[in-house]
C-alpha cells in the first residue's frame, strides 16, 4: 500500500512539474552575446518597483545595456490603444542572428496572468518581430498585454521600423487569444495550440478568400475537438481574414513556430534525461515518507 501510495504522489508531482513547464520551457537566463540587449520598463513602475523589475529581468549593470519607458502615448502611437493605460510589465530584449529564431520567457509567470510565452511568441511574429530573445516580468499582477507595445519600442528606438498595420493586428490577435482563453474549457495552451495551427494552414494553403480562411478555421477547430459559439468562431475568421492580406510571409512563420515547438521539446527530453533531475525527485519523496513516518510514530 505504501508503495502504491509513494508510487502515486511521485507521478502527480512529475505531472506538475510537466504542466509548469508549459509556463517557463522557453526560458532563457542569459544573453546570447550577439546584438545589444534592450530594456523597456513600464512607466506606471515606482523607483523600487523598476528596481525589483532590474533584478527580475537580471539586468545588473544599467550602463552595460540600453533602457527606455514605454508609455500610455506609446501605447497610442503604435496600435492606436489608450493613451491612460497604466504600464507595469517590462521587457527584456536581445536580437539574434537571422535563423535563430524566437524565445520567449516569463519571468514572472504569477504575475502575468493573462499571457502565455506562445501567446507572445505568436503575436510577435505577426508584428513582425523574429529571431529575438526576449524576457517578460512584472512586479505586480497584471494581464501581460502592454508588453507588446514596449517591445514595440524597443525596435523603434533601434531604427527597426516595424509594420504599424501588423502591430495593430497583433494586439488584436493577443486580445483575442486573452478572452477565447477566459472561455470555459480553453485553457492559455490550448489556445495557442489552435493560433498556432491556424497559421501554419495559412503558410501551406495561402487562402485567398475569407471563405477559405473560414474552412481552415473550422479544420482546425475540428483537428483540436474545440467547440467555439459563432461569435467567438467569427472572431477567428476574422482577424486571420486581416492577416492573410498583410504582407506576412507565413512560410517564415510557420518556420519560427516549428523552431519555438522544437524548442520546447528538446528542453523537456533534456529534463527527462538527466538522472540528476531523477535522483531529486527520487530524494524528495523519501524525504516526505521519512516526514510522514516521523510524524505518525
Amino acid at each position: 500500500m505504501k508503495r502504491i501510495i509513494k508510487t502515486t504522489m511521485m507521478v502527480m508531482v512529475i505531472v506538475g512539474l510537466i504542466f509548469g513547464m508549459s509556463q517557463s520551457a522557453l526560458a532563457v537566463q542569459e544573453d546570447s552575446g550577439v546584438g545589444d540587449t534592450i530594456v523597456v520598463y513600464g512607466d506606471t513602475l515606482t523607483a523600487d518597483q523598476k528596481e525589483q523589475t532590474r533584478r527580475l529581468l537580471e539586468v545588473t549593470d544599467p550602463d552595460e545595456v540600453k533602457e527606455y519607458t514605454v508609455t500610455g502615448e506609446d501605447i497610442s502611437n503604435y496600435i492606436n490603444g489608450d493613451p491612460n493605460s497604466r504600464m507595469f510589465s517590462s521587457a527584456k530584449i536581445t536580437r539574434q542572428e537571422e535563423g535563430e529564431g524566437l524565445t520567449i520567457n516569463i519571468v514572472t509567470p504569477e504575475n502575468i496572468t493573462d499571457v502565455t510565452s506562445e501567446m507572445y511568441a505568436n503575436a510577435l511574429l505577426t508584428a513582425g518581430v523574429e529571431d529575438a530573445t526576449v524576457d517578460v516580468a512584472s512586479p505586480v499582477q497584471v494581464t501581460g498585454t502592454s508588453a507588446l507595445s514596449g517591445i514595440y519600442k524597443a525596435y523603434d528606438e533601434e531604427g527597426v521600423e516595424l509594420d504599424k498595420e501588423r502591430m495593430k493586428l497583433a494586439d488584436e490577435e493577443l486580445d483575442v487569444a486573452t478572452e477565447l482563453s477566459d472561455k470555459e474549457g480553453m485553457d492559455e495552451n490550448k489556445v495557442s495550440e489552435l493560433l498556432t495551427e491556424i497559421k501554419k494552414e495559412i503558410a501551406d494553403q495561402d487562402p485567398a478568400t475569407k471563405e477559405d480562411v473560414e474552412r481552415i478555421v473550422k479544420e482546425q477547430l475540428d483537428k483540436l475537438e474545440i467547440s467555439l459559439s459563432d461569435k467567438d468562431r467569427q472572431l477567428l475568421i476574422d482577424l486571420f481574414d486581416k492577416m492573410k492580406d498583410l504582407d506576412i510571409n507565413f512560410d517564415n512563420v510557420k518556420n519560427q513556430l516549428e523552431d519555438i515547438a522544437s524548442k520546447v521539446q528538446d528542453k523537456f527530453g533534456d529534463l527527462l534525461e538527466d538522472e540528476n533531475f531523477w535522483n531529486k525527485v527520487e530524494n524528495f519523496f523519501k524525504r516526505l515518507v521519512d516526514f510522514f513516518k516521523n510524524l505518525f510514530n
